[in-house]
């Protein structure tokens, strides 16, 4: 039985990470809360008992801990990270702090889990929503041919935002139907009854930073020389990624060679029957762990080139379930 920490429980993926934790019985002996100071003093119940959230301070707190699970946010995961690690303790990085680091490992279970194993600095960073969701599948088409390039358009919930941005797109419906000014905060504009073609900041070449964190974490996680161009879009639903994903491969993949990698592989489920309108959609899986694929058919740009549709829920898949994963790597 293993000490476990979470750090950020009170967010969105801090919650999910308490939940997930008991869902898939990992082996906690003991658990230890930390959050901000408006947190400090909260308590949560897991597995029957109540733990009163400390907060995070530059102490020895984390000596004698095997794994701390980090959402709080990058300024936090850079602030504290040596203070988490320096008595021992594995830190599972959810922000983006860690993630380009040549000494931190980026990890997906199903593609690249020995990596977590060559960790210098004792951090392991959870990669971005989208791209978990990404190299899950494309890992199943990987294992045929090597990918040569990937364009991806993504269908991103408020969920990514966090738990205030879930709040607030329920809001301003709320707001709209009662014909009142909706509350904008969390996005640059209204998202309700919207799509906003812009998730984090915009860099100097045209791409956001959400863009160009698929096309560098997509390369370190697969070890590839893989070129991905990505578009990503906020929509307005609460929960689940969706992404459109068109690859080029060494070889032609036919589509029945890609369903049955795509059925066969780790972490996916094949939802594609379009004759009986049989594809993933958000509002069936939000909740649920897997990454689901569907919508397969020939690029009809390109002779070896496929095309494919993925939904999988970011707080879930994108989050929380896979820094457990990583843990429940660590511990086989």
């Amino acid at each position: 039985m293993k000490k476990i920490a979470i750090v950020g429980i009170s967010g969105a993926v801090g919650q999910e990470l308490l939940r997930v934790l008991g869902e898939r019985n990992f082996p906690v002996g003991e658990l230890f809360l930390f959050g901000s100071s408006r947190s400090a003093g909260t308590s949560y119940v897991f597995k029957g008992k109540s733990i009163t959230v400390k907060e995070l301070r530059h102490n020895d707190d984390f000596e004698g801990i095997d794994i701390a699970f980090v959402s709080a946010g990058g300024g936090t995961s850079l602030e504290f990270a040596e203070t988490i690690t320096k008595h021992g303790t594995v830190m599972i990085d959810n922000s983006s702090a860690f993630r380009m680091y040549d000494d931190v490992p980026l990890v997906v279970p199903e593609v690249n889990p020995e990596d977590a194993l060559k960790r210098p600095r004792n951090i392991i960073a959870n990669p971005n929503c989208t791209t978990i969701q990404l190299v899950v599948a494309l890992q199943a088409i990987e294992k045929l041919s090597h990918i040569k390039r990937v364009h991806v358009a993504t269908y991103q919930a408020a969920s990514g935002a966090g738990a205030s941005a879930m709040a607030e797109l329920t809001r301003q419906y709320e707001q709209l139907v009662k014909n009142e000014e909706p509350t904008v905060s969390k996005f640059v504009y209204q998202l309700a009854y919207n799509l906003i073609p812009q998730v984090d900041v915009f860099t100097d070449n045209g791409y956001t930073k959400e863009e160009l964190k698929m096309y560098n974490e997509t390369r370190k996680i697969m070890h590839s020389d893989i070129e991905v161009s990505a578009t990503c879009v906020r929509v307005p639903i609460l929960r689940a990624h969706s992404e459109s994903v068109w690859i080029e491969t060494e070889r032609p993949i036919s589509v029945e060679e890609a369903r049955q990698a795509f059925s066969e592989g780790n972490g996916l489920v094949l939802v594609d029957n379009p004759s009986q309108k049989e594809y993933p959609m958000p509002l069936f899986i939000a909740g649920k762990d897997p990454v689901y694929v569907g919508r397969i058919r020939k690029d009809l740009t390109c002779g070896k080139g496929l095309t494919f549709w993925t939904v999988s829920d970011q707080i879930l898949k994108g989050a929380a379930l896979n820094a457990v994963q990583i843990a429940e790597y660590l511990l086989t």
